[in-house]
């Protein structure tokens, strides 16, 4: 178990700290966080496999933070709360949420669902690492490779080159981009095009004419993987007649 990281994300500092000591003992691997704030960098920085979840957190809503969560590499989620009707569990489990367990709650079935919750990791998942030819992304790390040298790029730069690398050259509006690649909700748009352009100095051969990330007028941009794959080489063209003929006076006229 100890190579599980798991995060919590809880307001209540008993709570928290006794539920990470309890999951330290089965050693887990264990990082904690009081606020959305907090857990966003735990989560960017951790890549933890299973987040706990408070759905009431001092800075916002666990239930939007939880759908953040599920757009991006789709950790596990248990959601702790409060609120024990039929339509929060609903909203809960809708946004994401692998498990919803109701407060108050025993330790032994808190432990017996993150157990159950870490053996769904043993079946296949989606691959750690993307590799496009030149282009290497490696979604543990969150490092990028391009024609053979690590590129420095920023939280958010990763994040937007993996959005637009895992939709599969289907174009994505700007948006969406905000939606899938961003953590907080940002009104701007144009904020993707500033990114775009920093991204594309790192990633393309000539950023005044990218072949990578491509623009599409009226829609936003999609990643173009035929742009990254080596250049199978032409056949050589056929001999016309007229040229054969005249191969053979040459060869002719040397002898």
């Amino acid at each position: 178990m100890g190579s599980v990281c798991i995060e919590i994300v809880e307001g209540n500092p008993h709570l928290r700290s006794l539920l990470g000591w309890h999951l330290q003992q089965l050693e887990y691997r264990v990082h904690q966080a009081a606020s959305i704030y907090q857990a966003r960098e735990v989560f960017l920085s951790q890549q933890p496999t299973l987040v706990i979840l408070d759905a009431d957190l001092p800075d916002g809503d666990g239930i939007e933070f939880c759908r953040w969560l599920h757009r991006q590499q789709q950790p596990l989620i248990l959601m702790l709360s409060a609120r024990n009707n039929e339509a929060d569990i609903v909203a809960g489990l809708k946004a994401g949420a692998d498990d919803y367990l109701s407060k108050p709650f025993g330790m032994q079935e808190f432990l017996a669902r993150v157990e159950a919750l870490i053996r769904r990791r043993r079946t296949p998942t989606a691959p750690a690492y993307l590799d496009y030819g030149s282009l290497q992304i490696d979604l543990v790390q969150r490092r990028v490779r391009f024609q053979g040298e690590f590129i420095d790029l920023t939280p958010q730069e990763f994040s937007l080159l993996y959005v637009l690398a895992q939709a599969g050259g289907l174009a994505l509006s700007r948006s969406e981009l905000l939606r899938r690649a961003w953590p907080d909700a940002i009104d701007n748009p144009r904020t993707i095009d500033t990114h775009v352009l920093s991204l594309r100095k790192k990633v393309e051969l000539d950023p005044r004419q990218p072949s990578l990330i491509q623009t599409i007028r009226n829609v936003g941009y999609r990643f173009n993987m035929e742009s990254l794959k080596p250049t199978v080489p032409q056949p050589p063209a056929k001999l016309t007649k007229e040229r054969m003929s005249q191969q053979r006076s040459t060869v002719t006229q040397r002898n």
